[in-house]
């Protein structure tokens, strides 16, 4: 199966794309989805977690988030920790979902931190959403009603768009200057004639 894997830095409307690419009929696995499922529910998962951070890590309604992102806040050691138990867990469980998929030509995998957590690299193709800074901070700023100082505290857990741009091989914009629907097309179309 043909793994496409899409990202873009918070804000940048990769879930849009998502959605666009979902009505093509073509199977979407959201990562940032499966991973906070799989710490609620994956057995193994949680008590790894448990482990590492405590019992307090989860409440009576699942995984205590405000506890952890306090917890990995300015701790590499504890992030990393977290990051080498969650993102085996996500692989495990994208390879499980694509297994099932069939009678689609590509599946995408859509992830926020697809190159920071190596899933870039079993990808056939890697796609970017790209939006400037500022109107992802913008647009962050008004969807979540959080603090600028907020936003760019999530925003440096990602790798630059700079960085990002370097490694995809396709590259959608979304800035507003050019129509996003006509790009997901071309996307979707290059992937069909790749595949013939």
């Amino acid at each position: 199966m043909f793994r496409v894997g899409l990202t873009g830095g918070i804000g940048s409307g990769k879930t849009l794309v998502s959605s666009i690419i979902e009505r093509l009929g073509v199977p979407v696995y959201n990562a940032d989805l499966a991973a906070r499922a799989l710490m609620n529910n994956d057995a193994e998962l949680k008590a790894g977690i448990v482990e590492i951070f405590g019992k307090q890590a989860y409440n009576k309604d699942g995984l205590d988030r405000v506890f952890l992102a306090g917890a990995v806040f300015g701790d590499h050691e504890k992030l990393s920790g977290l990051n080498g138990l969650v993102h085996p867990a996500v692989r495990k469980d994208f390879n499980r979902w694509v297994a099932l998929q069939t009678g689609s030509p590509y599946v995408v995998e859509e992830a926020a931190i697809l190159f920071e957590s190596g899933a870039g690299a079993e990808m056939d193709l890697t796609v970017l959403v790209y939006a400037p800074e500022e109107l992802r901070i913008r647009r962050v700023m008004e969807r979540d009603q959080a603090t600028r100082e907020e936003v760019l505290k999530r925003m440096g857990h990602q790798l630059s768009e700079e960085e990002k741009m370097k490694m995809a091989g396709f590259i959608i914009n979304n800035d507003g200057s050019q129509m996003l629907l006509p790009q997901v097309i071309e996307l979707h179309n290059k992937i069909l004639k790749s595949r013939e």
